[in-house]
């Protein structure tokens, strides 16, 4: 029994060591920086797929999508009130992110609607927009100020097929 498990356990710690020597020797994983591999994974996606309509591809508007979320995520700038259970976030930034800061804070703001309870409002403004968040409890408003702006932009795990349809030249919203 003892001689089983300990050739188990070798068997165990040199496969994960091949594994490990495997993963680290000349077969590189990464894909670049965060928006190449974004793109790259839908490339890999549309190429893998036979039914793909390849007059309908358009990596550019893809690729302008994340630099719009690039833009929205390092550029900006946010301000937040608080009025009883409704928090308003101010977004705004310089000429080139206040453009970005428009298409993304009125394109998701139905998305995080349509991903919570809460009743979420945005409007352009100069500079920017503004986006307001109605909440039905205290725990939910602590949740909202504890995410803040950044993290409600994440909500509704929808942007990986979001990519995949502005890629593929539909509409995602």
């Amino acid at each position: 029994m003892k001689l089983g498990l300990l050739s188990a356990a070798m068997m165990f710690i040199a496969s994960n060591a091949m594994a490990q020597h495997a993963h680290t020797s000349r077969s590189p994983n990464e894909t670049g920086q965060s928006q190449f591999a974004a793109i790259a994974e839908i490339v890999t996606l549309l190429r893998d797929d036979p039914g793909t309509d390849w007059a309908q591809v358009d990596i550019k508007a893809l690729r302008g999508h994340l630099v719009d979320m690039d833009n929205v995520t390092t550029r900006a700038s946010v301000e937040r009130t608080v009025d009883g259970m409704s928090a308003t976030f101010v977004v705004t930034g310089d000429q080139v992110v206040a453009a970005s800061i428009r298409r993304m804070v009125l394109a998701h703001s139905p998305m995080l609607q349509g991903s919570s309870d809460w009743t979420v409002t945005a409007g352009e403004m100069e500079g920017g927009a503004s986006m307001l968040v109605q909440t039905g409890s205290e725990e939910e408003l602590n949740q909202v100020l504890g995410l803040g702006f950044f993290g409600l932009m994440t909500i509704g795990a929808h942007h990986q097929q979001h990519h995949l349809m502005i890629a593929t030249g539909r509409s995602p919203h």
